[in-house]
């Protein structure tokens, strides 16, 4: 007995020693936002909700003798969602340059620029049949089983950093609902100044290859390009940003497809502890069953504005506003307006 005793013992010391010299870094961080959102749709009945997103994220990282940096993340997120564990590994070098490693995502929308417009909660929903899209990158899909490489930055040339991305399929057999088997992306950034102005361009453009049973892989094909300048002027904030491309998989059963495009504006600007954000979307596009051609328009035009007002030290208080007008196949549908008022807290 006093063998064995002894024998765990030093097993424990063994493991428990392992792990203080095996132990990586840990940071963590996130944000509780709550508030409540006043949505009026246009022919329907005014509702009131309380909004919530609450966000919980551990990073972790160790550098090698060698100095390249080894890390990763989880995120455990609001009561709806529950949890993410789906970030892979990312490997940063010397050089400056990173290599994302599963779930990498889509180089394409790595460079998407930033356009402002509500901080706000609120949204307007439309039918779901509506598939015009507000998102430059809205043609960048991607499966789990990828890679993506960042270049260091002044690649080439000053101010300039780019990405490649690709992923591959996962060998499972088509089915009636569409998915998504492989990609190839690639993006740029481009940072400058113009006299007072700080200029960021960013660019990307993506090909996604998919399957879907008893439909021809030449309508299944996801394809699109963005572009949008960003500039920065002491306080104030200018972007603009398009898109092009043709989406599949959408609709509930994923048996449909889209062409569509996007046209964004936004402006924020910064006075002490207030900050005003302006902005503007227009999505159209049309859809079909995947392989067929024909049908109408759908739209979505979006103005948004918000006052935020930093009470303390993390803690946001924010006024949101947006109003959306919507067609489907050429028909006005549901859209309206929506208020909202809350705040974020974040560490």
């Amino acid at each position: 007995m006093k063998k064995e005793l002894l024998m765990g013992t030093a097993l424990v010391s063994t493991l428990g020693a392992a792990s203080v010299a095996e132990a990586v870094t840990a940071t963590m961080s996130g944000n509780h936002q709550t508030g409540v959102e006043f949505d009026s749709p246009t022919g329907g009945t005014d509702t009131n909700a309380q909004k919530n997103d609450n966000n919980f994220t551990v990073s972790l990282s160790e550098t090698t003798d060698g100095g390249m940096t080894i890390s990763s993340s989880f995120k455990v997120m609001d009561e709806n969602t529950k949890e993410d564990y789906d970030a892979g590994f990312t490997l940063a070098f010397t050089d400056g340059s990173k290599l994302d490693i599963l779930n990498a995502g889509n180089a394409s929308a790595s460079h998407a620029v930033s356009v402002p417009s509500s901080a706000g909660a609120e949204g307007v929903t439309v039918t779901s049949s509506n598939t015009a899209s507000t998102d430059l990158d809205f043609a960048t899909d991607s499966t789990a089983l990828g890679v993506e490489y960042h270049t260091a930055a002044d690649f080439v040339a000053d101010g300039l950093s780019m990405s490649v991305s690709a992923s591959t399929d996962n060998g499972e057999a088509a089915t009636t609902t569409y998915r998504t088997d492989s990609h190839f992306a690639i993006g740029a950034t481009y940072v400058t100044d113009m006299g007072d102005s700080a200029v960021t361009i960013g660019a990307g453009y993506s090909e996604t290859q998919g399957s879907r049973l008893n439909s021809s892989a030449s309508g299944n094909d996801t394809t699109g390009f963005h572009v949008g300048l960003s500039a920065v002027t002491g306080d104030l904030t200018v972007a603009v940003g398009f898109a092009d491309g043709d989406d599949a998989g959408i609709s509930d059963n994923g048996s449909d497809e889209m062409k569509g495009d996007v046209v964004k504006a936004g402006v924020k600007y910064v006075s002490g502890d207030l900050t005003f954000n302006v902005g503007i979307a227009n999505g159209a596009a049309t859809d079909n069953a995947i392989g067929s051609t024909g049908g109408n328009e759908d739209t979505v035009d979006s103005t948004s504005a918000s006052v935020s007002y930093a009470v303390a030290s993390g803690v946001t208080a924010i006024l949101g506003y947006t109003t959306v007008e919507a067609t489907d196949e050429g028909q006005s549908t549901d859209d309206g307006s929506a208020w909202y008022i809350g705040a974020n807290m974040s560490f």
